[in-house]
């Protein structure tokens, strides 16, 4: 191991959370952080990593783009004959990771996956700029490719085939994350850094503090 990387470290002194200061709902507290990072100016403010297992418990993570979030879950859309769409149909456990360190912060939420409804996945795809529709259809996502050009001409196939007019795929679609529990971090200095939890409990939140 390179040495040097003994020396990589930062002291975190930003802001601090307490029971106290955070909402009593988490989803209150996610849209506040997410607000506040919003105004940070990141780069790509809806990403996150979606950790699944498939059958087997075997993981898998990636970075995917957060599309909605309410009380009822946080949303996103894929491909559903991909890789992370055939773990969460196999094993709908997930969990999910933001790390935002413009604040010092991360969040970690676990829970069930379900698939959003055909409305809500056609409402979302219908949005989506002409580009990106023909890909979903043209993208076996998850499968072996042999070269660029055949991916190339899969997309002038589905251009052609549907001349602007672009349905949403049968094969394509959106799942909702159903948080069972979530986790905010705040870095603090010393690393005695700030981890506040909700569990669900029944049609409430308990709310309590980790040692960091």
């Amino acid at each position: 191991m390179d040495k040097n990387l003994f020396e990589l470290r930062r002291d975190y002194s930003m802001q601090e959370l307490s029971e106290s200061s955070a909402a009593a709902d988490p989803f209150v507290q996610f849209g506040n952080w997410f607000e506040e990072y919003l105004n940070s100016s990141p780069l790509e403010p809806n990403a996150f990593v979606l950790s699944t297992a498939d059958a087997e418990g075997r993981p898998s993570s990636r970075v995917v783009l957060l599309k909605g979030f309410d009380p009822r879950g946080f949303v996103f859309f894929t491909n559903y004959e991909s890789k992370k769409a055939r773990d969460l149909d196999a094993n709908p456990h997930a969990a999910l990771n933001f790390f935002w360190p413009e604040l010092e912060r991360q969040l970690r939420v676990a829970g069930r996956a379900e698939r959003t409804s055909v409305e809500e996945s056609e409402s979302y795809f219908a949005s989506r700029p002409t580009a990106s529709q023909v890909g979903a259809w043209a993208s076996k996502q998850s499968g072996v490719l042999a070269d660029r050009k055949e991916l190339e001409e899969r997309v002038n196939e589905v251009t052609t085939r549907f001349d602007g007019n672009i349905p949403c795929p049968p094969f394509w679609g959106g799942y909702r994350i159903v948080p069972t529990s979530f986790e905010f971090w705040q870095g603090r200095p010393s690393r005695l850094h700030d981890r506040i939890c909700y569990e669900k409990a029944g049609e409430s939140w308990r709310i309590f503090r980790l040692y960091p």
